[in-house]
């Protein structure tokens, strides 16, 4: 295979590199597939295995009913070059040169598909019994915890947080949840949205402390601040995630607050022929006027398909397309399919569809007469109707949508 590249600026890129081999980086090489490139791709993975989906590894793969979450893509039949097990090190636009564990990799045009990497606990690193879930080995780690019924301490009552314990009681474990905001999901959902769902972790048959924040992590123990000790045979971490961008550090490629990589609404980043997507990558939307960071998997699958265009389109000569996507994620946790569409942040009004003390209802936010946001516990027609209705921007009849029994489609004004 020829490592020439071309000067930057030219309109036909030959060879395509994508950073990362997660959900963003595969479905982006998969794409340029699908959409007609014909010169070489080459996706760069750091982990040794083949390239998965991460959604299993908080469900199937942490209980031990399935062995893996391999994608199904036949990588040698599409003509993309997998290079595994080997970690990108920092990167030179100038030079359309990408520095891996291996060596330079050249590029015509660069994907950036890093992802995100969990935060990790102060003071926890290195001691025995303290668990990330993020990666493969994390979840085959953690697999034979829950299969020997330890007790457990998840620290951090987030998604990750919720799912893990989910599965520790599926599994049988004794499971407390330390949070040290006042309720779970303090960063995702407003009080009275998140209020409800404490209550599901009494019903699973955890245990939920919050406003408790961790002093200090020993073996087989967790110390509150509040003088609590908390017995622990294992310790699960489930504070958050931030972009994985420490290694474009003196790149000159454009970092947000958060570390991210800053990128158009083409999702070029601020460096010539280098695109970012997924997890590391914020994006302006005009559909909410603002700049977005979503960690979710949608968002790794949807952002691809404007990227492949926007390469496979230069040499056509064809205007970018623009990424403006109505975010959407989903969660399973203690017996309940949590889905949410949207951003809420901007809006004025809050309706809500059923009791929130019942196993299904719905949470609706509009900004003026248009919803901008939802939330559907146990509820996914209405999830797939307000995604629509958020997209179309159809003004909305809030009588009419506060009616459980009238499908959203039939609330409009």
């Amino acid at each position: 295979m020829s490592e020439q590249t071309q000067q930057p600026g030219s309109s036909a890129p030959r060879r395509v590199v994508v950073a990362g081999a997660g959900m963003a980086g595969v479905q982006t090489a998969v794409a340029l597939r699908e959409q007609g490139f014909a010169g070489d791709v080459i996706l760069i993975g750091a982990e040794p295995h083949q390239p998965y989906d991460r959604p299993p590894l908080s469900k199937a793969v942490l209980l031990g009913k399935s062995e893996g979450s391999a994608f199904d893509v036949d990588f040698e039949a599409l003509g993309i070059e997998l290079r595994l097990g080997c970690e990108v090190l920092g990167l030179r636009p100038a030079a359309h040169e990408l520095d891996t564990e291996d060596g330079p990799v050249p590029y015509d045009v660069l994907v950036v598909a890093t992802g995100a990497e969990p935060v990790r606990l102060p003071g926890a690193e290195g001691v025995p019994g303290v668990h990330l879930l993020r990666t493969l080995d994390d979840a085959e780690r953690l697999r034979p915890v829950l299969a020997r019924r330890h007790d457990i301490v998840v620290v951090g009552a987030g998604w990750i947080g919720a799912e893990f314990a989910t599965a520790a009681r599926e599994a049988g474990c004794a499971v407390t949840v330390v949070e040290a905001a006042e309720r779970p999901l303090a960063g995702a959902l407003p009080a009275e949205v998140a209020a409800p769902m404490a209550g599901w972790y009494a019903d699973a048959g955890a245990v939920l402390r919050t406003h408790a924040r961790v002093a200090h992590v020993e073996p087989g123990a967790v110390l509150l601040d509040d003088g609590s000790r908390l017995p622990a045979e294992a310790v699960v971490v489930g504070i958050g995630a931030r972009p994985a961008t420490a290694w474009l550090a003196g790149s000159g490629v454009e970092l947000g607050a958060h570390r991210e990589i800053v990128a158009d609404e083409h999702l070029r980043s601020s460096a010539v022929d280098v695109y970012a997507v997924g997890d590391c990558a914020s994006f302006p939307s005009g559909r909410y006027g603002e700049r977005l960071l979503v960690h979710h998997w949608d968002n790794a699958l949807q952002g691809p398909r404007t990227v492949a265009r926007n390469i496979v389109g230069r040499a056509a000569g064809e205007a970018p397309a623009v990424y403006d996507p109505v975010p959407y994620f989903w969660s399973e946790q203690f017996g309940r399919f949590v889905q949410y569409a949207g951003h809420h942040a901007d809006a004025d009004t809050t309706l809500w569809r059923g009791d929130p003390s019942g196993p299904a209802w719905t949470v609706c936010w509009l900004r003026g007469e248009r919803l901008v946001a939802l939330l559907a516990v146990g509820r996914p027609r209405d999830l797939a109707q307000g995604r629509r209705l958020i997209d179309s921007g159809v003004p909305m009849n809030p009588v009419l949508l506060r009616d459980p029994a009238r499908p959203l489609k039939a609330a409009t004004a």
